[in-house]
């Protein structure tokens, strides 16, 4: 017999039973006749006791044990599948010798776990910062670029960076509420137009003085320009200076131009400018740099990215098929708003998505059962993955929220 000492339980184990399996540790130390050979397999052994020492968990070598006895190996639920895969790979053992019901158990339980420590990672990644304090260390200035990047970047490391912090965030939402003021008719006129250039003048300042403090202060600019935060910050203040441009650029046009060249431009002038104050919206997303639940939900939907292009998918199936049925049995009615199937798609688009305008409905029996047949199947389709989702968003949330107060 082989006298196996595994973390101070001792196991008994015919040497015919262990060399059966000659490629294994045990089925090693049975076959090998040579003293020195069996020592390297094993952490230390007994002259008095014939008992061969190995360091490793006892719990899990009863099953080792087990497989010897009866030739198959035995998983079950409760054990790490890491810490399982690290044991039966210092025995030699090959995990084909389980079964099969047992292996498929245990392979999705691997990749589940896989999955958990992956994002887990890249939660740990969306909140380490993008420098820390090791590398600024050797640069030119570097502690006080430390000193300006933490008063920018780190709300959490004085109360004056929580301020600007609070500072930012409240910038972005005047200039949102600024922007959307623009728009009213009331707030055209002189006045009222001006208020909203100096507005606008005041909100650009200030994120362009706090998008060069991030630029200035940072240990890598190719590392800076890379980050997507800093492009949204980019993003947010280049309608302002290119508006500027602009407006130089159309009157000087119409210095030089004929009457009817000028009124051209303005007016190719004035669609332009009209997209390139829309960008400003994107300000909003600047939120996202301090907001935890903007973050979960950026992280949501890039974990979720394949279940959200599956229900697109669905959707678009959805649309083209029932569009199609709908013209089909409708384009025959005197008056119908079905003339094509492509002035179909409205219809079967907000059916899908239970809105229902009203504006286009069948009216023909058989039309109206088409109708019930897309609402149902809009019905079913947005109600699988909205519990997913939120689900998911919900979990990524309370992890985001946990490593901010670990931090």
């Amino acid at each position: 017999l082989l006298n196996i000492n595994v973390g101070g339980k001792l196991f008994q184990i015919a040497h015919k039973v262990a060399a059966r399996y000659p490629i294994t540790r045990l089925g090693k130390l049975a076959l090998y006749t040579d003293p020195m050979k069996k020592l390297q397999l094993c952490d230390d052994y007994s002259v008095q006791k014939n008992e061969y020492f190995f360091d490793r968990d006892p719990s899990i070598f009863h099953y080792i044990f087990h497989f010897y006895r009866s030739g198959v190996l035995w998983i079950m639920d409760e054990m790490c599948p890491s810490n399982f895969v690290e044991e039966i790979e210092y025995w030699g053992i090959h995990l084909k010798y389980s079964q099969r019901c047992c292996r498929m158990l245990f392979e999705e339980k691997q990749d589940e776990l896989s999955e958990y420590l992956k994002i887990q990672k890249e939660l740990e990644a969306e909140l380490e910062p993008l420098d820390s304090a090791e590398h600024f260390e050797g640069k030119f200035l570097g502690r006080f670029r430390k000193m300006i990047w933490n008063l920018i970047e780190n709300p959490y490391s004085s109360v004056p960076a929580k301020i600007i912090a609070v500072m930012s965030s409240i910038f972005v939402l005047i200039s949102i509420v600024g922007m959307t003021l623009s728009t009213v008719e009331e707030m055209k006129h002189k006045m009222g137009k001006m208020w909203m250039e100096q507005l606008e003048m005041i909100c650009a300042i200030f994120f362009t003085s706090e998008y060069l403090m991030r630029l200035i202060s940072s240990s890598s600019f190719k590392n800076f320009l890379r980050a997507a935060f800093n492009a949204v910050d980019l993003v947010a203040i280049l309608p302002f200076y290119i508006q500027i441009l602009f407006e130089n650029l159309d009157e000087g046009d119409t210095l030089y131009h004929e009457e009817l060249n000028k009124m051209e431009n303005v007016s190719k002038l004035g669609k332009v400018l009209k997209l390139i104050k829309l960008m400003r919206i994107f300000r909003i997303l600047k939120l996202a740099r301090h907001s935890t639940g903007l973050r979960a939900f950026g992280f949501t939907m890039r974990q979720c990215y394949q279940q959200v292009c599956c229900l697109l998918l669905f959707i678009a199936m959805g649309v083209f098929t029932f569009s199609a049925l709908m013209h089909s049995v409708e384009h025959d009615v005197p008056g119908t708003n079905f003339t094509s199937i492509p002035y179909t798609w409205w219809w079967a688009a907000v059916s899908l998505s239970t809105v229902g305008y009203g504006d286009t409905v069948p009216d023909t029996v058989l039309g109206r059962v088409v109708a019930f047949g897309c609402i149902s199947f809009g019905i079913i389709l947005n109600g699988m993955p909205i519990s997913i989702l939120y689900n998911k968003f919900s979990d990524y949330y309370a992890k985001l929220k946990a490593h901010e107060n670990e931090t």
